[in-house]
């Protein structure tokens, strides 16, 4: 499988990759370009004050990850459930072609995106962690930079807050990832399972075992250790596109750096379309699966108007009159941060929203369709929820054909003839 430096070649060989040659500063200025130009891979080539280049919205798209996968992007879905279902322990190969550093935070061209952030983040950071009992677990956790060794994260309730509370000391920060590592990170499983096992199933991934630590093959990695003290965090812009609030975290120092020759920085533009489809996409699978438990799910989206992660899509092939809100039920298991779930029928392309809008219009009564959670977890994205418990009102919507009404008056009538458009047209 192709490491990072590879797939920005190829995306410099098919003609998808746009150089940035200005020269360009870390601070705002390079955050800017990439929001401009989101959904297009950049590679900036002159950094202000850096020999390091930096690399950036190289998933940006779903077309993006499927090449980078090796498949294609209506196989994704299929892919993403065989990955996750069949993990497979990556092997261990040597740790070639990387140079210490000086351990100096100072000397990697870490961004600041926005005026107010806490200060400068390494957005696309993922965190390679290993337990005793558990074994090891990659997970991305955003890194703002406090001093030249020093850092502050965001670190949830999840697996790698385990891992220090059962008294972690030491773990790898990763930076340049595989597309594999970064799609598979951002996927929540069992605390016993690895991350990176499910990484070598939707690609060939190796490890290295590195100052003690065995990562996947990549750009630049940190060995970072716990301090026992905590600072603020943020402000920090999400993926709801409004900043998340600032929060009292853990402090790490940086102990050693490591780089591979020629090595280029991953920039992740907060809240830009990377980091919706890295974050969102791995979620679809999940609730594929949950829905399929209770009736025939044909297709899963985590949309992109819904920050990518607190609204679901589900097209499901209808059997039994209570399918669609069956269905619903299941996706909020699927995706437990996901706030609005629509349901349609297999006709509904779910990839266009205007078609889940007239869904809505044609097939939905508020009075009958609606399934209502009042009080339910939800996301600590969302800046409208409770924010100290993280509770919300979640709605999930049947827009599936009411039973006991003909189908045929609900769907549209194709073209009346078959015909050439073109022949009617001059020139």
């Amino acid at each position: 499988m192709m490491n990072l430096r590879a797939f920005v070649d190829l995306l410099d060989q098919k003609g998808l990759l746009v150089h940035i040659k200005k020269p360009v500063d870390v601070k705002y200025e390079i955050a800017t370009i990439m929001k401009k130009l989101d959904g297009r891979p950049l590679l900036f080539e002159n950094v202000k004050g850096y020999e390091m280049p930096v690399v950036a919205n190289v998933c940006s798209t779903k077309d993006l990850v499927a090449l980078g996968l090796e498949t294609t992007k209506e196989n994704l879905l299929k892919k993403f459930i065989e990955g996750i279902e069949n993990p497979k322990p990556p092997g261990i190969i040597g740790a070639e072609g990387y140079e210490e550093m000086e351990p100096d935070l100072s000397k990697i061209p870490i961004l600041t995106y926005y005026p107010f952030d806490g200060g400068p983040y390494i957005a696309s950071s993922i965190v390679i962690a290993n337990d005793p009992e558990y074994g090891q677990n990659a997970s991305y956790q955003r890194t703002m930079i406090l001093g030249k060794d020093e850092v502050v994260m965001r670190i949830l309730e999840r697996d790698f807050n385990t891992y220090l509370e059962r008294g972690l000391k030491e773990f790898a920060i990763c930076i340049g990832n595989t597309i594999p590592v970064m799609l598979a990170s951002s996927i929540s499983t069992k605390v016993d399972k690895s991350e990176l096992d499910i990484a070598n199933a939707f690609g060939e991934t190796k490890l290295i075992d590195l100052a003690g630590h065995k990562i996947p093959e990549t750009e630049i990695v940190l060995i970072a250790e716990v301090t026992g003290r905590k600072a603020k965090e943020g402000p920090f812009l999400d993926l709801t596109e409004t900043p998340d609030i600032v929060r009292e975290q853990r402090v790490f120092k940086i102990k050693k750096i490591f780089r591979r020759k020629d090595s280029m920085f991953h920039a992740l533009l907060p809240g830009g379309l990377e980091h919706k489809v890295l974050m969102g996409m791995p979620r679809e699978p999940t609730i594929y699966q949950e829905v399929s438990k209770v009736c025939d799910c044909k297709d899963v989206l985590i949309t992109p108007g819904g920050c990518s992660w607190l609204h679901g899509a589900v097209s499901i092939r209808k059997k039994n009159p209570d399918d669609g809100k069956t269905a619903i039920e299941a996706a909020f298991k699927g995706h437990k941060s996901m706030k609005h779930v629509f349901v349609v029928d297999e006709d509904i392309d779910i990839s266009n929203p205007n078609e889940i809008e007239w869904a809505m219009a044609t097939r939905f009564q508020g009075d009958k369709d609606i399934v209502m959670k009042p009080g339910e977890k939800g996301s600590s994205l969302d800046p409208s929820s409770n924010l100290e418990t993280k509770e919300t009102c979640k709605i999930g919507f049947d827009l599936t054909i009411p039973e006991g009404k003909n189908p045929g008056d609900f769907k549209k009538p194709g073209l009346p003839m078959d015909l050439n458009v073109e022949d009617y047209l001059e020139g």
